[in-house]
């Protein structure tokens, strides 16, 4: 088998331009990533899915971000819109990990319906009280163990649904009081707070298929972000203890200030086996595939686990569990 791009790409729209059917067939990347302005109807979701699937000649990955609260692609009327995953903890209390695994397996569920089979969550940085707004409902928590057992619960719902979760963001997002899609955060803390705390819920969550890097700057560490930075590459593969896929967080954001092709090519160089880039324009994705090349050997075949993770889902009453987690939240967060 001939080594996938070493990519994760999104599409402008509802269907596939001839001119994005083109660019696909040859980059060939590892997968697709949609947006709000690539789903309308279920029907046209499930076609534009099948359109890139026929693009590359085979099953590929195609993901999303769809957490709950301010992170969901896919809303009403033709999909439940759901709380952010922090909300949903502190409204179910220690009834939590069920919670969690129920609005995972029924997100997995809307998903899988629609060829989608994989999601970008659960988050597993740790909460602070000075996280950043647009990332601290996204937590689970403020305790790393706690957040790794709700994380586990989340991840477990999914790939029972036949949706493979992607960790994120590694190794730790939680200490950051800065939002990365405008500017590069750096945390000061000494190691062994990030490996009590900050690593730990992802040491914990090792054996899952896929994780998100982080772009931020641990100066104890590196001087460069995470997603760039060779020696944190080897602290999430040999310390946190890592084999799954790692893909980056978007490399368009502006944490990253570099050209994005560059940002992509140091990213592969770090030890990122895939550079996730997104809402581009088609010339500036066709120069970070050039970048970013082709998965090696080893990204190879942590790309074949990964995609050997989709299992068929097993038989579930999908209103039943609708109903299961407005009870367990108290019926606050009915969405």
């Amino acid at each position: 088998m001939a080594p996938f791009g070493a990519t994760i790409i999104d599409a402008d729209g509802l269907r596939l331009t001839p001119d994005e059917k083109s660019f696909f067939r040859e980059a060939d990347p590892f997968g697709f990533i949609l947006f709000a302005r690539n789903i309308d109807t279920p029907d046209q979701v499930r076609a534009l899915c099948d359109d890139m699937r026929d693009c590359v000649g085979r099953d590929v990955i195609i993901t999303v971000d769809q957490e709950g609260g301010r992170v969901q692609r896919l809303r009403a009327p033709h999909w439940r819109d759901w709380p952010a995953p922090f909300d949903v903890v502190e409204a179910a209390g220690d009834r939590a990990e069920r919670a969690l695994y129920c609005m995972y397996r029924v997100i997995a569920a809307e998903l899988h319906a629609l060829g989608i089979d994989s999601n970008c969550a659960p988050t597993l940085d740790v909460a602070r009280a000075h996280t950043h707004p647009f990332l601290r409902n996204r937590c689970l928590g403020s305790d790393p163990a706690r957040v790794a057992d709700l994380g586990r619960a989340a991840a477990d719902g999914m790939l029972e649904g036949g949706v493979v979760p992607v960790i994120k963001h590694m190794p730790g997002h939680g200490l950051s009081a800065l939002d990365t899609h405008f500017d590069l955060p750096t945390v000061s803390a000494e190691r062994q707070v990030l490996d009590d705390i900050d690593f730990a819920p992802f040491n914990a969550l090792n054996d899952l298929p896929m994780g998100m890097t982080a772009h931020l700057v641990f100066d104890a560490i590196d001087p460069r972000p995470a997603t760039l930075s060779p020696d944190m590459m080897r602290i999430i593969r040999d310390d946190i203890g890592f084999d799954g896929l790692i893909m980056t967080d978007d490399i368009s954001m502006k944490a990253l200030q570099a050209a994005p092709a560059d940002s992509a090519r140091a990213a592969i160089v770090a030890g990122c086996d895939i550079a996730l880039y997104c809402n581009a324009p088609l010339a500036d994705r066709i120069k970070v595939v050039e970048a970013a090349g082709t998965l090696d050997a080893r990204g190879m075949a942590r790309a074949q686990r990964a995609m050997k993770a989709r299992k068929t889902p097993t038989d579930v009453d999908i209103s039943a569990l609708c109903a299961e987690f407005d009870a367990l939240t108290g019926g606050a967060l009915h969405g």
